[in-house]
């Protein structure tokens, strides 16, 4: 009988990689922290009197489950995935390494290739039971803590229930391009730096990079190319697909490259060399090199397709989103107070906004933002308007914070005839479309 004819099929290969993995207490205590912590923490803070308004749909908590899940994702987002990440993928080599195994592993599989593609599946089947537990949870704590109703979005449109349920379903689709980029990255960081411990900080410190190049103005070009989790896009009406496409495309391509790279390290690894620990230059050579010029050419790729001048944000783009949220939104608060409804189209909603009080080019993030709003309502002459300040941050979110007048927006708390409710229009999250119309 020959070699090839005695390896292991990769079937048993996953199944045996698969009982490795969640045969590990740190792993079967995390999976059940994602099936039950989520619930908890959006039924608990739905609850509280203070919700978290800095946070993406924080401010809605009370008042929607569809809520509670879109808060988790933003957090998972930063901390949690990468986080998960790096205890799953970026140590399913290295685990190796430390116990001294890889022999005794190829004597039994007798094939790197096998090996590789087991682990890799088993490792991503624990991402994804990690991923689905934090959707799943998130929103049965919603459900059960404040009920299926319609979500406001970012443009202020009120969402159905149908509606805002499959589109929160589809951010945490979104967000799994991402995630598995951040496992790639991990698998690499296992497979070239062997034992050392910066193999298995590797996602999280690359997300954390990600994260803060984020927060600075780049060109959208620069931005979409990086892998982030970009999803606000889908809670306006219309959708805004492209943004959202591109870094999904963008973050599977790096989850791509980042495995294969870690593939064919693998592959051409001396298995004799007991003290194996990894290799800096080729981690540098055929992985960071590589991945650096993945992302390089993507820039290039999305300035040529005239996706990439500037910030993306500019004042009429801003004037325009602004202006629509407040007219959606003022239809809300016109319903709490039992007044006649009317139109976005009867209302004309326009915004004049400037920056640093005119002295400021009005284009870029920024808190120094100043807007007022007009409208008019039917069967009238006079012009309502309402003040509001700021706060854009590179990716486009906005919190547009009232000033006044009182009856309008200057205060947190409207008088209803069923008791005083949150004012919609005090204080409100927006989105400003980076891409141009195309």
């Amino acid at each position: 009988m020959t070699t090839a004819a005695m390896r292991v099929p990769v079937t048993r290969g996953y199944r045996f990689e698969w009982v490795k993995l969640v045969s590990q207490w740190r792993i079967r205590l995390v999976v059940l922290a994602c099936w039950v912590a989520p619930a908890l923490f959006v039924a608990g803070v739905s609850q509280q009197a203070t919700l978290p308004v800095d946070t993406l749909f924080g401010r809605w908590m009370h008042a929607t489950a569809w809520a509670g899940p879109l808060v988790l994702l933003g957090f998972a987002g930063q901390w949690a995935l990468p986080l998960l990440t790096s205890l799953v993928a970026g140590d399913v080599f290295a685990a190796e390494d430390r116990l001294g195994t890889w022999r005794h592993l190829l004597v039994a599989v007798r094939s790197p290739r096998r090996i590789f593609v087991a682990k890799a599946l088993a490792s991503l089947t624990v991402i994804l039971l990690m991923v689905t537990g934090l959707f799943v949870s998130s929103t049965a704590g919603g459900l059960l803590a404040v009920g299926d109703r319609p979500l406001v979005g970012l443009d202020g449109h009120l969402l159905a229930t149908g509606d805002a349920a499959g589109r929160v379903a589809l951010a945490w689709l979104c967000a799994l391009a991402p995630t598995l980029a951040l496992a790639g990255i991990g698998l690499l960081g296992s497979v070239a730096l062997g034992r050392s411990p910066m193999g298995l900080l590797l996602p999280a410190v690359f997300a954390l990079a990600i994260e803060l190049a984020q927060m600075l103005p780049l060109p959208v070009a620069v931005r979409l190319a990086l892998p982030g989790y970009n999803w606000n896009g889908l809670f306006t009406s219309p959708m805004q697909l492209r943004s959202v496409l591109i870094s999904v495309v963008a973050g599977l391509i790096w989850a791509l490259t980042a495995t294969a790279l870690a593939y064919l390290i693998f592959v051409r690894r001396d298995f004799t060399n007991l003290n194996h620990d990894g290799s800096a230059r080729r981690a540098v050579l055929a992985g960071a090199l590589p991945l650096i010029a993945l992302g390089a050419a993507t820039v290039v790729v999305l300035a040529v397709a005239g996706l990439g001048a500037g910030s993306g944000i500019g004042q009429d783009k801003v004037q325009r989103s602004l202006a629509t949220a407040f007219a959606h939104l003022y239809r809300v608060q016109t319903g709490q107070l039992n007044r006649p409804d009317v139109t976005e189209a009867q209302l004309g909603a326009s915004a004049a906004c400037t920056r640093g009080g005119g002295q400021t080019d009005p284009e870029g993030p920024g808190n120094d933002w100043r807007c007022v709003v007009s409208w008019r309502l039917p069967d009238t002459t006079a012009v309502g308007s309402a003040i509001y300040q700021l706060d854009i941050t590179p990716d486009g979110r906005f919190v547009a914070d009232g000033d006044g007048p009182k009856e309008v927006n200057g205060y947190f708390l409207v008088r209803t005839p069923a008791g005083d409710a949150p004012n919609p229009l005090w204080q409100f999250d927006g989105t400003v479309e980076l891409l141009p119309k195309g």
